[in-house]
């Protein structure tokens, strides 16, 4: 198609997700999630990956089963080019790959018909997934040399032969079969009446790339009355052929120390990615709920004010890591370079600010070995008798810093330089998932996070396990009737991962203090 016969048209990309692991996604599909006015996507698609899409942009989720109306194949098509003919760019976002039983084609054929441009965007589709984090080497020099996939449950509407069970049975390599667990007494009895042993190995491997992916071993005799036995529940893909009993019981991906283990992540989203990141490295299964907003202050002048006074100053302290990259970054838009700091000697109240110092190429000169405002605060205060301190801080916090200082006999200014602000209410879709006591550990990193994730959840918060970044925020949720399951032995997010990866390997039934 020539894109150009329509120039007032916008565009629709046909994007692959692949099929959970949001990370095997494409850098193009990521692009694309970016450069959306709208976003259709899939129900099985890994909800991280809505994170790229811009916040004001219009997400619809399509197919949940829970759905009193669901919207029909024929009016996906029909807003996909109602959209575009608006001159929006649409993102279909698919699980696994487009073309791969993904309805693509027939997606494509109506965008062709109606004259839209579109492009479509490959994706890992569910059997190169499985394989690969199953360690089912579905190609192997001795024991496959082809791959068939095969969709299990083919459409009442299908023009043309059914599958060729017989090719099939005889196909000199493995067979993955798509949508194969409800129908699976068919096709195993259609296979062995054609001549294929009841003795080939078979693998189910259930949300395959997920961080509860679940692997089922079995035979081809016997994969139905397994999966009648185990309850096996959709989306599976089903391995037939010898290549399966060359797999390890236990694959790289089931033995990561956090695998399955179901977390709930609710530092703002912009600061939630790496702490997600390093959990989702080692098997969580991570989701978000953002409990407050952090954006700039009411006023910006008492900031710009000291900021144009720095040479009047001994010390500018930091207390979080927002105070850092807020004030940094309005000092370099408004105020010139960072060249500014020369006059002044930097405290961080711990290695993470410290750490975020230096992204700006600053070093701290003082980093207290406690993460926390009273050993801050202790650090400085030897020398404090006369000096001039500016702290940059949050719109709300405690005092316990500038009271230190100035008993000390330090003379202290604080600047606001961020707003820190309770999230209103919480996404239903994760107040549902922990009312019902699915999330094993929720992250509590700040006072502020501790204070308004008990106003948002209330009692539901006792169905899971409170892992707290330091002794103020447990004395924060203990206070608030929340006990922490667990504190963090080093006060810094990577202190925090490894104190739940501890308690995990202890036993997994560690729970709240009572």
């Amino acid at each position: 198609m020539n894109d150009s016969r329509n120039p007032q048209f916008g565009k629709v990309y046909l994007v692959g997700a692949g099929p959970g692991d949001p990370s095997l996604i494409t850098l193009k599909g990521v692009e694309c999630l970016r450069q959306a006015d709208l976003v259709l996507a899939d129900y099985l698609v890994n909800p991280v990956l809505l994170g790229y899409v811009p916040p004001s942009v219009e997400v619809i989720r399509l197919g949940h089963h829970d759905q009193a109306d669901p919207i029909s194949a024929d009016e996906i098509n029909a807003r996909m080019i109602a959209a575009a003919r608006e001159g929006k760019t649409v993102v279909r976002l698919k699980g696994g790959d487009p073309s791969v039983f993904g309805r693509g084609a027939e997606e494509t054929e109506a965008l062709r018909q109606a004259g839209i441009p579109h492009r479509v965007v490959p994706g890992i589709t569910a059997a190169l997934a499985a394989a690969a984090y199953a360690e089912i080497p579905i190609t192997h020099g001795e024991s496959s040399s082809a791959v068939a996939l095969v969709i299990a449950h083919e459409s009442r509407g299908k023009k043309g032969p059914a599958l060729d069970y017989a090719a099939l049975a005889d196909f000199p390599g493995t067979l993955v079969f798509y949508m194969g667990a409800a129908s699976a007494r068919q096709w195993s009895e259609a296979l062995m009446r054609r001549g294929k042993s009841p003795e080939t190995p078979v693998a189910i491997v259930r949300r395959s790339s997920w961080n509860d992916q679940e692997t089922i071993r079995c035979t081809l005799g016997t994969v139905a009355e397994t999966i009648e036995q185990t309850a096996v529940r959709p989306p599976t893909v089903v391995f037939v052929g010898p290549v399966v009993a060359l797999a390890p019981k236990a694959s790289w991906f089931s033995q990561r120390p956090l695998f399955g283990v179901r977390l709930l992540v609710t530092r703002p989203r912009h600061q939630a990615e790496s702490l997600a990141e390093r959990l989702d490295e080692l098997g969580a299964q991570v989701s978000f709920q953002p409990v407050i907003d952090i954006s700039d202050p009411a006023d910006w002048e008492p900031v710009d004010r000291a900021l144009r006074r720095l040479d009047q100053y001994d010390w500018l302290v930091f207390s979080s890591v927002n105070g850092v990259s807020y004030l940094l970054d309005r000092l370099w838009t408004i105020h010139g370079d960072l060249r500014k700091l020369a006059c002044v000697k930097l405290a961080a109240i711990g290695p993470g600010t410290a750490e975020d110092l230096s992204r700006y190429r600053l070093r701290a000169d003082l980093v207290p070995e406690q993460y926390r405002a009273e050993a801050l605060a202790e650090a400085l205060a030897g020398e404090a008798a006369g000096q001039r301190f500016l702290l940059a801080r949050a719109s709300r916090g405690r005092e316990v810093l500038a009271e230190g200082l100035v008993r000390a006999g330090g003379l202290v200014d604080q600047i606001v330089v961020y707003r820190s602000s309770d999230v209103a209410a919480p996404d239903p879709e994760i107040a549902a998932a922990l009312a019902a006591g699915q999330f094993d550990w929720i992250t509590v990193t700040s006072s502020a996070i501790a204070q308004s994730l008990a106003r948002l959840f209330g009692d539901d918060l006792r169905k899971a396990r409170l892992a707290s970044i330091s002794p103020v925020t447990s004395e924060t949720l203990r206070r608030l009737g929340h006990p922490p399951a667990i504190e963090a032995g080093r006060y810094t997010m990577e202190g925090l991962v490894e104190t739940i990866v501890a308690a995990q390997q202890r036993g997994q039934n560690v729970r709240s203090e009572p």
